[in-house]
């Protein structure tokens, strides 16, 4: 259907030009839908394609339609598709289709990551485990390769490690990677799938192929997996789990014993030893042995704005955890530590904060607040603890924001104190993203010092 039809690519971003990059070059008919001129033409020089506008689409024309993962099932071009009969997919599944045909050679081994929080990290640990596997491994999706441009290397990847958002999953029908695992379930994009349910749905995909691996620990993951699921656990593991037994990873699962020490693991706290206990249990599931886990690890360091030390100054640190931009991030960015500083504000997108506060308030020495929504972390603090000193900024320019929080924050912190940048909200009402939220807060907490 997709090699001999006319495919409608849907959107003219990063997304949409790759996969009318690789139709054109397999010698398929691709036509690009955009409302953006500009773009839909770049990506038609670019590519080959043909394209159009969205109000000059001809259904009869197309046998399929392949949709940028940003788009909104219930955005009109994509209910009328499927309204005059055609499927569809998301850049992720036509990927699927098109490996499993064999279209790029023997099908690859699909190893599939997803959750709320802890995708890009857990991800990263697999794939430097996967390395050391005797297949050639790569970290693809939303970090690392282009799943596109995965299936043409040269020389060939031949397993997948792939980080897989909600959005991918929910246009993803036919998709059985080999192992998934769902780490975790928070409230997260309810906006764009119309309720936690169908968010939950969305992530549960992954589990659908020959090994499911969860996390234990998440009732809301347990209530949605099935039976038979691996899981994963902080807690000492049961037979079927691997978990946390006096310091070190324990697999009970696959016969392979003590695993690694917990000791060293980056990030450190609870949320990098879940993503170290995720990310070993998928590789054991493929035959990687123990001492190429603890090697992994040993060598493993977290990518940016997900709990790096940034600064650390007079006994106090200042860590960078600006990819905490949902409350459940928030929640285990703060665990662990026991007086913060906490700085956080932005876009909560209709989350609720309360939770993460009542379980935290204890260890807040102060809370610094940016943002959008400042005013409803700041109304959330005084409900649940009064006496919390708060701290606001109205300041809408990002680097006078930032830069008046921490001056704040190195007249509030004593020695053994932590600055923690954890903002459990997203960024883009003052931010390009969340990367220069976090840049901008590790320069100003190393100008602090001056």
């Amino acid at each position: 259907m997709i090699i001999d039809g006319h495919v409608l690519v849907a959107g003219a971003g990063v997304s949409g030009a790759g996969c009318a990059r690789m139709l054109v070059d397999l010698g398929v008919q691709v036509t690009v839908v955009d409302d953006d001129e500009t773009a839909r033409f770049r990506v038609s020089e670019a590519t080959g394609a043909a394209n159009v506008s969205r109000d000059a689409v001809r259904w009869q024309d197309y046998t399929c339609v392949v949709t940028s993962p940003g788009w909104r099932p219930d955005t009109p071009l994509l209910i009328d598709a499927a309204a005059n009969g055609l499927p569809v997919i998301g850049d992720v599944e036509l990927a699927w289709r098109l490996d499993r045909d064999g279209v790029f050679g023997p099908p690859r081994t699909w190893m599939v990551v997803t959750g709320t929080n802890g995708k890009t990290t857990t991800t990263a640990m697999l794939a430097e485990m996967m390395r050391r596997g005797p297949q050639r491994a790569a970290a693809v999706g939303n970090i690392g390769v282009a799943i596109g441009d995965a299936l043409t290397a040269n020389p060939r990847i031949d397993v997948l490690v792939a980080e897989l958002s909600s959005f991918q999953l929910h246009w993803s029908e036919q998709l059985r990677p080999d192992v998934g695992c769902v780490l975790n379930l928070a409230h997260d994009h309810i906006d764009w799938h119309g309720s936690f349910d169908a968010y939950a749905e969305a992530k549960m995909k992954a589990l659908r192929g020959g090994t499911a691996i969860i996390g234990v620990d998440d009732p809301e993951v347990v209530a949605r997996a099935g039976a038979g699921c691996i899981g994963f656990t902080l807690g000492e593991p049961a037979a079927g789990q691997v978990g946390v037994v006096d310091g070190y990873l324990v697999d009970r699962a696959f016969d392979g014993g003590r695993l690694a020490p917990v000791a060293g693991i980056s990030p450190p706290g609870s949320a990098g030893v879940l993503d170290a206990l995720a990310a070993a249990a998928m590789a054991r599931s493929q035959g990687i042995p123990p001492e190429s886990i603890a090697q992994a690890l040993s060598s493993f360091q977290v990518s940016g704005h997900r709990g790096q030390v940034v600064f650390h100054s007079g006994g106090v640190s200042y860590i960078d955890n600006s990819k905490a931009t949902n409350p459940h991030a928030a929640d285990a960015a703060l665990e662990g530590h026991e007086s913060v500083v906490w700085i956080a504000g932005g876009q909560l997108k209709g989350a609720d904060i309360l939770p993460v506060i009542r379980k935290h308030a204890g260890r807040l020495k102060a809370a610094l607040l940016l943002g959008v929504d400042r005013g409803l972390i700041a109304a959330a603090l005084a409900t649940i603890n009064p006496e919390i000193p708060v701290v606001i900024t109205d300041s809408t320019d990002p680097e006078q924001a930032m830069a008046e929080l921490v001056a704040a924050a190195r007249r509030i912190a004593a020695p053994g104190d932590v600055v923690l940048l954890a903002p459990a909200a997203a960024s883009l009402d003052m931010y390009s993203g969340m990367s220069q939220r976090g840049t901008i807060f590790a320069q100003a907490a190393a100008g602090s010092s001056t």
